[in-house]
């Protein structure tokens, strides 16, 4: 299927969007993709959803205002994909993956919600759309998340293995393929998000560019060691975490009286220790880190990663991936996954009883 797979992640700084041929199992072919940023206001909004989502109803107006907003940007993002795939490989598209933005994940209540408008999504775009890809395993007792490994899978059929592929966006998740292809997935911990939040509180920052912030600093090890003795560190996977699930964490930890460059560098210094406790959980130790999400772009984050893990850390770009564009391909997979029936998430991803069937289809309203 030629599919467009749109993505908007935990880091709430817009939408992704990627053109793939695929059969969901395979990837014969990729095209262009976008990032389109999200307004400062959408990304306010977005981010006062996450708080207020706990005790918000699904009609209230205010919800459908920004609903509606983000919608519309998946759209404008839709459309250029779109029209460039038409302009640059003489392709149409048959199918669009609409993740949708995740405003609140407890699985543990069987609770995920992702917010987004496939209908208007479909008048927009004249194009079909697959979406609600999470919570028909999050009902049948799955975590919901990540629900990209097998995608992962897909697109590193060539790659040596063992071989953990890291996703640092608002928060980090692995994907471990073992040498047989065998998976493993969890939420590693905290990544951008608390970054971003933290930048944004101390010196009115949208995020730390380039880690100057925390490579200014240096990690407070009595607040880093009170972070580590968090639970979730400790609890085998499947395993994941809504965005602000660390927050209060960090409030106990003493993070809050660090200055703005020391709070920086011990929330960078924490992401990393994340994935290295991760590690643990690996069959045998992956013979490389790929890193792909807004993490990678931070050299302070990649130089802390480099300095607790074990075997290299490169950025997806030396597989000839495109890390910005990774998790819509992701969900272009995943989206003709949805039309042929095929499984999304398994009990070593999300810890879902068996194979579980996902998303739904909606068809496309000229």
């Amino acid at each position: 299927m030629k599919t467009i797979g749109l993505m908007s992640g935990t880091s709430l700084d817009g939408v992704d969007a990627a053109w793939v041929e695929t059969d969901g199992e395979t990837v014969s072919r990729l095209g262009p993709a976008i990032t389109l940023p999200y307004a400062p206001e959408l990304r306010r909004d977005l981010r006062l959803l996450l708080d207020a989502a706990p005790g918000l109803s699904a009609d209230d107006p205010w919800l459908a205002d920004v609903v509606r907003r983000l919608t519309e940007r998946h759209g404008e993002a839709a459309i250029k994909i779109r029209d460039e795939t038409q302009r640059q490989l003489g392709e149409g598209t048959e199918l669009l993956g609409f993740h949708g933005q995740t405003i609140l994940h407890r699985p543990a209540e069987r609770r995920t919600w992702q917010v987004g408008d496939p209908r208007l999504l479909a008048q927009m775009t004249g194009i079909s759309v697959a979406y609600d890809f999470r919570s028909a395993d999050v009902a049948a007792g799955g975590q919901g998340a990540p629900l990209v490994p097998i995608a992962h899978a897909a697109l590193a059929a060539s790659l040596p293995k063992p071989l953990a592929v890291l996703n640092l966006g608002g928060v980090g998740n692995v994907t471990y393929i073992g040498a047989d292809g065998a998976l493993l997935a969890f939420d590693t911990g905290p990544a951008n998000g608390p970054l971003d939040d933290w930048a944004r509180k101390s010196l009115n920052m949208g995020y730390d560019k380039d880690g100057h912030l925390a490579s200014a600093g240096t990690a407070d090890g009595a607040v880093l060691g009170r972070l580590m003795q968090h639970p979730y560190l400790a609890a085998p996977p499947p395993k994941s975490l809504d965005r602000l699930d660390f927050s209060e964490a960090f409030r106990d930890a003493g993070a809050d009286q660090l200055s703005p460059q020391d709070g920086a560098a011990t929330l960078v210094a924490f992401a990393a220790v994340c994935c290295a406790i991760a590690a643990r959980h690996f069959p045998e130790p992956p013979l490389q880190w790929l890193v792909t999400g807004g993490g990678r772009r931070n050299p302070a984050i990649m130089k802390a990663l480099s300095a607790v893990l074990a075997e290299p850390v490169r950025g997806v770009e030396v597989a000839g991936w495109n890390g910005d564009a990774l998790e819509a391909q992701c969900f272009a997979v995943l989206a003709a996954r949805v039309t042929r029936g095929l499984a999304l998430s398994y009990p070593s991803t999300t810890g879902v009883p068996e194979p579980m069937r996902g998303g739904r289809v909606l068809g496309a309203l000229l």
